[in-house]
């Protein structure tokens, strides 16, 4: 048997209600979030992955 509201606090129509207003508050919080910035121009000696104009258009392109 299920046990009544009152005794375990939300509903599944409360936690709907709440996953339906939040999915979109968090979609748009990540599209309103600030950039970190302006690219770096990039370091020829380095052998690791660099922040550049280039590498940030890729992994904005990968996004899904």
């Amino acid at each position: 048997m299920s046990k009544p509201v009152e005794e375990t606090g939300t509903s599944r129509r409360d936690f709907l209600k709440m996953a339906t207003t939040a999915a979109p508050a968090a979609a748009a919080a990540a599209v309103l979030a600030p950039d970190s910035g302006e690219a770096q121009p990039a370091d020829l000696s380095s052998t690791k992955m660099q922040d550049t104009e280039h590498t940030r258009s890729y992994l904005d392109s990968a996004r899904f």
